[in-house]
C-alpha cells in the first residue's frame, strides 16, 4: 500500500452516509421524502460550489441531495444572477420603510437641508432604485452627520461562532415563527444547525480581500442583535443557509430586507450569483423566492439552468417533478440521455424502479444500488464508469501514531472482491457516493469512513 504525496491544494474529506427517508419539513408527512447523505468536517468551498450546482445543500456538517422524483415536495435549486436583479415595488418599499424607521423623520428633514442634492440627483432618486445604496443607506458607517439618526444600525459579517446572544435570537425566532416548544430548542441544536460548518475558510482566487467560507451576517440596532443571516461565500456565489430575526421587528418584512442585502453582497464581492436555497413550488410559503427575478432553476437531470418563467412555471403548476430536458426529449420522441429510456410513470419516475421513498429505501436496504434507482442527477453505472476512475479514488487511513495516510482505493485488499452494483461491498459504497457527488468532486475528494481517523 503506497501513500500519496500531500496535495498542496485544499482537500475535502467526505463520509458516505447513504440513501435514507425522512419526514417532510414542509407538508409534515412522515417518510415522504428521501435523500442521499454525506457528512464532512473539511470541505473545500470549490467542491461545495460544484455540489450545490448538482442539487446538494448543507445543514451544519451534513450534506444532502434530495430524490426529487420520490419526494412529496420536490426541492429545486435556484439561483439569481446578482448583477441582473431588479427589485419589485413591494421589495423596494420594505427596504425604504426600514431605512425611514432607522433614520427617523427629524434626521431625514434636517439632512435634506444640510446636504443638498442637485436636480439631477433628485430626479435619479425618484426614478431609480439603486440596490447597493438602498441597503446601506441607514447604516451608521455610511451616514452623514450631524444630525444624529433615530437609531444606530450596523451590519457586520462575522465568524460563524456560537454566542449566547445569537442563541437567544435563534430561540425567539424558532418559537415566534416556527412555533417550536422551548424545551426542543437547545444551545447544542443551534450550534450544530447554524454554527458548525464543514467549509474551509480561504481567500477567493484573484481577490485576497474576499474571504470565502461560512459566516454570520449580524444586524444590530442600537447595539442589540435583532437579526442574523447564515451565509456561505463560495467561488461564484453567496449562498443563503438560514435567516432569523427577533419577533419585535416582525412588521418590517426582514425576509425581503435580507434577500435584498444578500443579493447586493454578492454583487459587491464580485460574485456572480445569489443562491436562495431550494425553491419548492408545491409549498405556497416557499414560492416567494420566485419573486426575486430573474431566477433560474437547476434541471435535476442535466444540471442546466432554466428560467423560472413560461414553460417551466406552467409545468410546475401541473406536476410535482419537472425536468425540462426530459420534457423536451419526450416531445421530440427522442431517447433521454440521462436516466435511461425506460417507461415512465405520470409523476416522472421509472416504472422499473421503486415508486415511493419507503419502497426505494427498502430496496436499497435489501441490496439494490442507488445507481439503479434513477435518482435525478445521480450517475448510472455506465456514466460512472465513463466519467470516474473508481480505482483511483482516495481513502483516509488512520495510523497508530495519530497521523493519517491517504491511499488509492485500488490498493485496498478487499477492493477487487467487491462489485460496483453491490452496495454491501466497499466498492459499491464508494461507487454510490461517486455517482451522487459527480465526477469533479469524486476525482478530488478523500473518503473518510465512520469510525476511522
Amino acid at each position: 500500500m503506497q501513500a500519496l504525496a500531500a496535495d498542496p491544494a485544499p482537500v475535502s474529506f467526505l463520509t458516505p452516509l447513504g440513501y435514507s427517508t425522512g419526514s417532510c419539513g414542509y407538508c409534515k408527512n412522515e417518510e415522504t421524502s428521501a435523500s442521499y447523505y454525506i457528512s464532512s468536517r473539511n470541505l473545500d468551498v470549490r467542491h461545495y460550489q460544484a455540489l450545490i450546482d448538482r442539487g446538494w445543500r448543507r445543514s451544519g456538517t451534513l450534506l444532502y441531495k434530495p430524490d426529487l422524483k420520490r419526494s412529496c415536495c420536490p426541492h429545486y435549486t435556484i439561483r439569481l444572477p446578482a448583477a441582473e436583479f431588479r427589485a419589485t415595488r413591494d421589495q423596494r418599499q420594505a427596504q425604504n420603510r426600514w431605512n425611514r424607521f432607522v433614520l427617523g423623520d427629524a434626521y431625514i428633514a434636517e439632512a435634506k437641508k444640510r446636504y443638498r442634492t442637485s436636480k439631477e440627483e433628485k430626479a435619479r432618486d425618484r426614478n431609480e432604485f439603486n440596490l447597493g445604496e438602498a441597503v446601506h443607506e441607514a447604516e451608521c458607517s455610511t451616514l452623514k452627520t450631524p444630525p444624529e439618526p433615530a437609531h444606530k444600525f450596523e451590519v457586520t459579517l462575522d465568524r460563524d461562532a456560537f454566542t449566547e446572544e445569537k442563541f437567544e435570537l435563534y430561540s425567539n425566532y424558532q418559537q415566534a415563527v416556527h412555533h417550536d416548544n422551548p424545551e426542543d430548542i437547545s444551545p447544542r441544536q443551534f450550534q450544530r444547525f447554524l454554527c458548525d460548518s464543514s467549509l474551509q475558510r480561504r481567500p477567493a482566487e484573484g481577490n485576497s480581500y474576499v474571504q470565502l467560507g461560512s459566516f454570520h451576517q449580524c444586524y444590530r440596532l442600537d447595539g442589540r442583535l435583532i437579526a442574523m443571516a447564515v451565509l456561505d461565500l463560495l467561488p461564484h456565489a453567496v449562498s443563503g443557509v438560514y435567516f432569523i430575526y427577533h419577533s419585535d421587528f416582525e412588521k418590517y418584512s426582514f425576509g425581503k430586507i435580507s434577500a435584498l442585502r444578500e443579493a447586493s453582497l454578492a454583487h459587491e464581492l464580485g460574485l456572480q450569483f445569489y443562491y436562495m436555497g431550494y425553491y419548492i413550488h408545491s409549498c405556497k410559503k416557499m414560492r416567494y423566492k420566485g419573486d426575486y427575478r430573474p431566477q433560474f432553476v437547476l434541471d435535476p437531470e442535466t444540471h442546466e439552468w432554466d428560467p423560472l418563467e413560461g414553460e417551466l412555471r406552467e409545468l410546475l403548476d401541473k406536476q410535482k417533478y419537472v425536468s425540462l430536458s426530459k420534457e423536451r426529449s419526450r416531445k421530440q420522441d427522442q431517447p433521454v440521455d440521462v436516466g435511461g429510456d425506460t417507461p415512465m410513470r405520470e409523476d416522472g419516475s421509472d416504472e422499473s424502479s421503486p415508486g415511493s421513498p419507503v419502497s426505494a429505501f427498502k430496496a436499497v436496504d435489501e441490496g439494490m444500488s442507488v445507481l439503479e434507482l434513477g435518482v435525478p442527477g445521480v450517475l448510472n453505472a455506465q456514466e460512472l464508469q465513463e466519467q470516474v476512475k473508481l480505482d483511483e479514488m482516495k481513502l483516509l487511513i488512520p495510523r497508530p501514531d495519530q497521523t493519517n495516510l491517504i491511499v488509492k482505493t485500488q490498493d485496498l485488499v478487499m477492493w477487487d472482491q467487491g462489485s460496483v452494483m453491490d452496495n454491501h461491498s466497499i466498492k459499491g459504497v464508494f461507487a454510490e457516493m461517486a455517482a451522487a457527488v459527480g465526477p469533479e468532486v469524486a476525482r478530488e475528494m478523500v473518503i473518510k469512513l465512520n469510525g476511522l481517523g
